[in-house]
């Protein structure tokens, strides 16, 4: 017998694991398609991330070459009880490079979030933002507790798989 799940305490924990995330792991393939991975800082506003990106960082050229990247945010293993039940969240975005100018709301929440005095010295320099607007995602929280995220409503949907 499945016990029932509180999906109201679930999306709960969903959003406090994103509220206490700073920072995101990319993946992307290069022109060779081979594998590419990096972490960035991130915010999340009105359903999108945004990332702040020097245009000499690998990732750059990628992401602005790219039709799609990953996104994964996952919890810290200092915390985690095992390893193969890690709790993360996963989407997969179009990314938009949007430069340097306007776009204060996205540069206030960065200011909030990461150092008002960091990104004032940032955005004198080589950086560049990007949307990155999920298209699907997948929250994981432990063993049989997987969730597909519409990205529209934020709203999670358990995923059954029929082991028959």
């Amino acid at each position: 017998m499945q016990k029932e799940m509180n999906m109201d305490q679930i999306k709960q924990d969903y959003e406090t694991f994103l509220q206490g995330k700073k920072s995101c792991v990319l993946s992307l393939v290069d022109a060779e398609g081979k594998p590419f991975s990096s972490t960035t800082p991130f915010v999340r506003l009105n359903g999108k991330f945004y990332v702040y990106i020097s245009r000499i960082a690998e990732h750059f050229k990628l992401m602005e070459q790219s039709q799609f990247v990953d996104l994964i945010c996952v919890a810290d293993e200092a915390v985690t009880a095992n390893p193969f039940a890690t709790e993360r969240a996963r989407w997969q975005c179009t990314p938009t490079l949007l430069g340097n100018e306007g776009y204060e709301e996205v540069f206030a929440l960065f200011d909030e979030v990461h150092n008002a005095k960091m990104m004032q010295l940032l955005r004198t320099l080589d950086f560049s933002l990007f949307e990155l607007t999920p298209l699907e995602g997948r929250y994981v929280v432990g063993f049989g507790k997987a969730f597909d995220i519409d990205v529209t409503t934020d709203a999670l949907k358990h995923v059954v798989i029929d082991k028959k």
